[in-house]
């Protein structure tokens, strides 16, 4: 009989692995059409780019602050229940939004709720999840547990991603887009609703059993990656999705439902790369899996600002979209490898949380940038520095080995050593 997988050893020790899949595919969708309908309701409410930022800013400064909360605590309490608590406050999220039309309630609303404007795994209950799912994956299987995880969020999200146009069709039916909007964030909230359930019947489980040190002998390596995250997420802020539907809006009048089905095909796309990364990472290693991924999707979205049509824009865009998204599974699988276990909500936490925080700095300097006469700007600078973040961390990390890449390399070692030592004894 073939050994477990790392899920269905996350099923004997009760983890739950697939309601935990399930509840990210019920995040991912919510997610994926509450990034477009964000800058769409408070388009229609009159709001510009400017104030469209700073929501932007408010939500993703929030989300770090309550993930490094949650990320110091979760070593000493149940994960569980700190996953029910995320989710009641993303239907929470769902319920107080739509009934906020100042731009001071939107902004506090996004600050402590759920709502993230940019695409990819951030939010209160990535590092929770990240924790249960380590807890039973192997070295050789932890990258591939993580890129289905990924697979699965960034589906859920591209489905989501055409329920974005479903305003377009009640309004068809006689509703105001006003209304529309908010039935959609009551989804969200719904969505919030079903996650708890799923969440409800995980096990009891710790982060930790012995030390409540939030981070011990990693330290130093984990505090290295979080600074080269930083600048990757800063870099990041300054296209959060729903900022790129704004940009798309602009400069090409695009309309809802067209965006909904241009970031359907995107995060599809996105979605595929995590197992084809995975399959990569085994090959060429978790560093240059990142790096050599992430550089060449960079160029397109340099490129992607001087298109100059519609088409050109969507093409360069979504070959970004097939790259850009590769380094989430290998990432998230790399931080996982270079701590102990105990340390890893509080590594996930630490990592993602200035990630966090530094994009929520540029979204409001790429309202500013997206009205002046040169609204492409926010894509150059993201570019550039995401280039300028991949050649850092290839020269900081390259010779900073997970526990699997190590082991290879000891039995390749090993293996040239024998075969010197069988052809000397063959020798007269």
């Amino acid at each position: 009989m073939t050994s477990l997988t790392a899920e269905s050893k996350l099923v004997a020790k009760g983890s739950g692995v697939s309601r935990l899949y399930f509840a990210r595919g019920l995040r991912g969708f919510g997610d994926g059409f509450a990034i477009i309908i964000l800058p769409a309701y408070m388009t229609t409410l009159g709001y510009d780019p400017v104030a469209i930022g700073i929501v932007a800013t408010a939500s993703l400064l929030g989300t770090s602050l309550l993930t490094l909360s949650v990320g110091m605590i979760a070593p000493r309490y149940d994960l569980r229940a700190l996953m029910l608590f995320g989710a009641g406050l993303m239907a929470a999220t769902g319920i107080a939004l739509p009934n906020a039309e100042h731009l001071v309630l939107i902004a506090f609303v996004s600050f402590i709720g759920t709502v993230n404007p940019s695409a990819g795994d951030l939010g209160v209950l990535v590092p929770l999840e990240h924790a249960m799912l380590a807890r039973g994956a192997s070295d050789r299987e932890r990258t591939r547990v993580f890129a289905r995880y990924s697979l699965i969020g960034a589906l859920s999200a591209a489905a989501g991603s055409l329920a974005s146009s479903l305003p377009d069709l009640l309004a068809s039916a006689g509703i105001t887009n006003l209304n529309a909007f908010r039935w959609m964030f009551y989804g969200y909230a719904a969505l919030g609703i079903a996650s708890a359930l799923l969440y409800r019947h995980l096990p009891h489980a710790r982060a930790e059993e012995k030390s409540h040190a939030p981070l011990g002998p990693s330290r130093g390596t984990v505090y290295r990656l979080a600074a080269l995250f930083s600048v990757d997420a800063f870099a990041g802020g300054f296209v959060a999705q729903s900022l790129l539907v704004l940009w798309l809006f602009q400069r090409f009048d695009l309309s809802l439902s067209a965006a909904g089905v241009f970031f359907f095909w995107s995060g599809t796309l996105s979605a595929f790369s995590y197992p084809v990364a995975a399959w990569i990472a085994r090959r060429a290693g978790l560093v240059n899996t990142m790096v050599f991924t992430h550089i060449p999707s960079s160029i397109f979205l340099v490129l992607a600002a001087f298109a100059p049509n519609l088409y050109v824009a969507f093409g360069l865009l979504l070959l970004r979209s097939a790259l850009s998204q590769m380094d989430v599974p290998t990432r998230t699988s790399y931080v996982m490898a270079v701590v102990t276990p105990a340390e890893r909500p509080a590594a996930a936490s630490v990592t993602a949380v200035p990630r966090s925080l530094a994009s929520a700095v540029s979204p409001a300097l790429a309202g500013l940038l997206l009205s002046t006469a040169l609204p492409g700007l926010p894509l150059i600078i993201c570019g550039g520095l995401k280039i300028a973040y991949d050649i850092s961390l290839l020269l900081m990390f390259r010779n900073v080995k997970p526990p699997e890449e190590r082991s290879v390399r000891t039995e390749n070692s090993a293996t040239v050593v024998g075969g010197r030592s069988t052809g000397g004894g063959a020798d007269p």
